[in-house]
């Protein structure tokens, strides 16, 4: 039993398969560990205990008869607060929500249980998951297990707090703002935000919704690569009424080996500078990797002006997330969008106009936003994948004051806007191309950090498959002191 909690999903399920110890048993470890150590992160904020002891003997008795309930057969397991599950609230951090019980479970949660997982609890997100930081006035602040007082990302923070403690075998998440890979990257797990329409959202919504946000996705989040590839693949596939015409299968990785890869690195962007200490430990990676034989260029990239790619993500993502606008905000963003210098490219400035742009500009956008993913296409003809940068820096010293655009983190040794990360979040996420964050060591002072794999359109294995590449030669998982 010694570091039970920081097995990968498929060792938690496979002791339970070879009888090692009983699903029930191991819930119960899981439930002792939220016990210790979630009073202190508040990364888990709602359970269902009874429901999934349930569920647990179920998978007992089913190893007890010799059957196999899939791959994650018995491993306990936490969802991100914005999943439905049945009997429990669905509320995105928003007090107006707070009452909302869930009357069945969302896609995902059916399709990970139709795997074998156990679903015993949801974890903490940041007010209608927009924020780099997860807190909200529901809930409360969720802290990084690496040191109490920094943030472990948002908006799936509640979800990489709980696996680099060791309080879940497994998570899943939202990213539509670098929502899976920056919690990754800040708390030192593995995230992996899929191509955009590959994981069906269907029950990650608040009352209501029923259509699909742009550029949002969903996708798993773990401590082994080998997980993230297991999850995706249980996740993967139409609706059910689409899957009357069609199925998805995920081609397989380009390449198995790193002496066969092709690897393009862009270290930096001129609207997101990268902290110089992060950027050396980046820099390592790509000479291990150039040493055993890759084929690296760190001049190679898509032939796109990144400051207009910038520009495109925060104006469509602004306008993606525009719905949840009351009417008396719309009105204030036309106000100021009208006083605004046509010059300004500030956040701000974006932000508002992205949050009242007009149907005709928006398919301009839509329309350059395909033509990106054509030059992308273009440039995966000669390069397998592409490293970046999943952030500015390592995570940052939590501030709950003002609004997201306006607080401070540190870059280089002076203070930048939060929100400048976002660059990260769009280079590929735009796009709709699959990126995979993979932890790559530790900073001085002890806080992780992880590179973010972009794979090509659809072939979100390669990117796993990188990532478990280095997983086992460069670098995997490490415990935060102390769990």
């Amino acid at each position: 039993m010694t570091e039970f909690h920081f097995k990968s999903a498929l060792e938690i399920s496979s002791a339970i398969k070879n009888k090692e110890i009983s699903a029930v048993e191991a819930l119960r470890y899981f439930v002792a560990r939220m016990e210790k150590h979630n009073p202190r992160l508040n990364a888990i904020i709602q359970t269902n205990l009874e429901t999934a002891e349930a569920e647990a003997l179920q998978a007992d008795t089913a190893i007890a008869s010799g059957e196999n309930l899939g791959p994650l057969h018995g491993v306990p397991m936490t969802v991100k607060e914005s999943f439905n599950v049945k009997g429990l609230p669905t509320t995105w951090g928003d007090p107006a929500f707070k009452n909302n019980i869930a009357e069945e479970n969302a896609l995902a949660v059916e399709r990970f249980q139709s795997a074998g997982a156990i679903i015993f609890g949801k974890t903490n997100v940041p007010l209608m998951l927009a924020d780099l930081q997860s807190f909200n006035a529901i809930y409360g602040t969720t802290h990084n297990p690496w040191k109490i007082g920094v943030t472990p990302g948002g908006s799936s923070g509640g979800a990489a707090s709980a696996l680099a403690s060791g309080m879940t075998g497994l998570e899943v998440g939202s990213d539509i703002g670098s929502s899976i890979r920056c919690p990754a990257h800040f708390c030192g797990v593995y995230g992996h935000k899929p191509t955009y329409g590959v994981l069906p959202p269907r029950g990650h919504s608040l009352p209501g919704t029923h259509a699909f946000t742009d550029i949002s996705v969903i996708g798993p989040l773990s401590r082994s690569a080998s997980d993230l590839e297991v999850a995706f693949k249980a996740l993967a596939g139409p609706e059910t009424t689409e899957a009357i015409a069609w199925t998805f299968n995920a081609p397989q990785p380009r390449v198995r080996k790193i002496k066969d890869l092709r690897v393009a690195f862009v270290s930096s962007s001129p609207t997101c500078e990268t902290d110089g200490e992060y950027g050396e430990l980046l820099q390592n990676l790509i000479d291990w990797l150039g040493r055993k034989g890759a084929h690296v260029d760190d001049r190679a990239r898509p032939d796109l002006d990144m400051v207009n790619v910038h520009q495109t993500y925060v104006t469509m993502l602004r306008a993606a997330t525009s719905a949840r606008q009351p009417a008396e905000l719309i009105e204030k963003n036309l106000r100021e969008v009208s006083e605004l210098e046509q010059d300004d490219n500030s956040y701000y400035a974006t932000m508002a106009r992205g949050n009242v742009i007009r149907h005709k500009d928006w398919l301009s956008l839509n329309n350059e936003r395909i033509r990106m993913r054509s030059v992308w296409q273009e440039f995966f003809k000669n390069w397998d994948v592409l490293l970046c940068p999943v952030a500015s820096a390592a995570a940052f010293e939590q501030n709950e004051k003002g609004p997201r655009w306006e607080r401070p983190m540190i870059v280089n040794g002076k203070e930048v806007p939060q929100t400048d990360q976002l660059f990260w979040a769009g280079y590929n996420g735009l796009p709709g191309l699959p990126g995979t964050s993979a932890p790559i060591g530790l900073t001085r002072s002890g806080l992780p950090v992880g590179v973010q794999i972009v794979a090509p359109f659809l072939e979100d294995l390669t990117g796993i498959e990188l990532a478990k590449m280095l997983e086992r030669e460069y670098q995997s998982f490490q415990a935060p002191p102390g769990y």
